[in-house]
């Protein structure tokens, strides 16, 4: 094992076990660095490795704290990497979008309140008579992490919105090329809020499953 590897393995289990704690300052880089038995650098490399990813923060002339630890944040680090793939790999990310949605859906069915599917109810409408395929995504965009929300599982819903980047790209073009898409996605997600206010969980399930597989069998004949 590499040295700053190592050094990451034991800073990690420093908050695994509870010795660090979200929002905890770590000790000073000397007496931290004596205490794990290591070298100033590897311990420098690791938190600068543990920074990136947003395990830790290190403020200029405080210190390094361990953050919130909360799934938004680190859900981040593979936000990030999915910007970086395009092509037909937007294929695997909405394979993998069409297992955890409708999961989020149907958990959202037991928990939405009659807020929640007002709100729905409103993204799911398209007012203008003219809208553009941006103004359209946006309001998808809302709609589906809006459900997602509802789901009450925040690392669901962190890993959902991590999706959302190269799935847009297809919707966009989806929106650009197929005749009567945005007229489908309008009835197909009054379907899923009519299935969450009835709270039928298997039914929004199937709507939601039926929805994305759409825009996926589409991409299919066109990539």
């Amino acid at each position: 094992m590499a040295v700053t590897d190592e050094a990451i393995d034991r800073i990690k289990e420093m908050i695994v076990s509870g010795e660090l704690r979200p929002g905890d300052k770590l000790p000073k880089e000397a007496d931290l660095a004596t205490k794990l038995g290591l070298s100033r650098n590897s311990l420098r490399e690791a938190v600068k490795a543990l920074s990136l990813i947003q395990i830790l923060d290190v403020r200029q002339g405080d210190g390094t704290y361990v953050t919130s630890l909360e799934p938004g944040l680190l859900m981040g680090a593979i936000a990030f990497v999915v910007d970086f793939h395009h092509d037909r790999s937007v294929l695997d990310f909405l394979q993998v979008r069409r297992i955890l949605e409708p999961a989020a859906t149907a958990l959202a069915a037991t928990r939405i309140d009659a807020a929640g599917i007002a709100e729905l109810r409103g993204l799911a409408q398209v007012d203008e008579p003219r809208p553009s395929t941006e103004r359209l995504i946006e309001q998808d965009l809302r709609f589906h992490r809006a459900i997602a929300g509802f789901s009450g599982n925040p690392v669901l819903c962190s890993l959902l919105d991590s999706l959302s980047s190269p799935t847009m790209r297809a919707r966009h073009w989806r929106g650009l090329t197929q005749s009567g898409s945005w007229e489908r996605t309008v009835r197909e997600h009054q379907a899923i809020v009519d299935a969450l206010e009835s709270g039928d969980a298997e039914a929004a399930r199937a709507w939601s499953t039926a929805h994305i597989a759409g825009v996926e069998q589409w991409l299919r004949k066109v990539a």
